[in-house]
């Protein structure tokens, strides 16, 4: 075929002008391995495209990359086909995005994931140790594996792919805690570090607060003190918890009661930020051994029983304490 700089003019000219859709916005599929041919034929049956060649020749006059990107995309009423080809090769694909909260839970993440329509369900609806096994995840429990962060993936992305990459981020963040962690942490590996910064995460939503809480725990394994947290408490009653933690719940012994039960619970509780990984594994020197909410958000710290009692009566019990 011969173009002339006459042709090429009026070409792209017609190249510029806006596709008449269907439907506004019209969303299509490309699967894995289509090509760009492929996909003008199918958009031109659909009615997207005047013909199943111009797409492919105003890739050519361009001498644009025809290899295309799969994935979900959507175009609406004003894209010509020079923008049509841009996202095709770009991949510009609809995207949709989950986020997981620092402090939430792999029970929570689950329901958010099976809620969300835009994601293809694998592998939510298996028992934790199959999606570990698939993962590649060290642990049957998947508790705390997941980094905090919002993942963007193309609508149609199975959930495996999004779970598979907040497991990469979160090993990637604690093993590099791991490698620059304070000399003689009472910690005997990074899961110990996951698990304690899970703890660290839920006690307080305070930034300058959780170096603090971090070397409160610290020393206490240190000394062989139970870290008596309500946090493991309420984690362990699970869906029997009533929004109150009674005396008994305390007092009732399980793996997660850390009022009964020495050292660490058997896995995180939920998923910890990198604020409280890099709490955990570089605490600060200090002498506190306790810490009680003032009610505001923030926490009050002490050395020993007596200064935490009066601590206790003066911010939780609204005593004015003795002197």
């Amino acid at each position: 075929m011969l173009i002339t700089g006459t042709t090429v003019i009026a070409t792209g000219w017609w190249f510029a002008q806006p596709l008449r859709l269907p439907a506004s916005p019209y969303a299509f599929e490309v699967k894995s391995r289509a090509t760009l041919k492929s996909v003008a034929r199918d958009l031109a049956s659909a009615n997207v495209l005047p013909n199943e060649y111009a797409l492919v020749l105003l890739a050519r006059l361009r001498r644009a990359d025809r290899t295309i990107k799969a994935g979900n995309y959507e175009i609406a009423d004003g894209v010509t086909l020079y923008r049509l080809l841009d996202k095709l090769t770009q991949g510009d694909v609809t995207q949709t995005g989950v986020t997981v909260v620092e402090g939430s839970t792999y029970a929570e993440l689950i329901a958010a994931l099976k809620a969300n329509p835009e994601i293809v369900k694998s592998v939510v609806e298996m028992p934790a140790t199959e999606i570990a096994a698939r993962i590649g995840i060290p642990n049957e429990n998947l508790e705390g594996w997941f980094f905090p962060d919002t993942y963007f993936l193309a609508r149609g992305s199975k959930d495996i792919g999004l779970l598979a990459r907040g497991y990469r981020l979160m090993r990637a963040r604690l093993d590099d805690a791991w490698a620059r962690r304070a000399e003689d942490l009472p910690l005997k590996d990074p899961y110990d570090a996951l698990i304690l910064a899970s703890i660290v995460e839920k006690e307080t939503g305070n930034a300058a607060d959780r170096p603090l809480i971090a070397s409160v725990f610290v020393n206490r394994l240190r000394l062989g003190m139970r870290l008596q947290s309500d946090p493991t408490v309420i984690y362990g009653l699970g869906t029997s918890f009533d929004g109150n933690l009674h005396r008994r719940d305390l007092e009732t012994d399980s793996p997660y009661n850390t009022y009964t039960r020495d050292g660490l619970p058997p896995t995180p509780i939920a998923f910890p930020g990198q604020a409280s990984i890099d709490a955990v594994t570089r605490p600060p020197k200090t002498a506190y051994l306790y810490f009680v909410s003032r009610g505001d958000g923030t926490s009050e710290f002490t050395e020993n029983l007596a200064d935490h009692n009066r601590a206790v009566a003066k911010f939780q019990l609204g005593q004015r304490p003795s002197r």
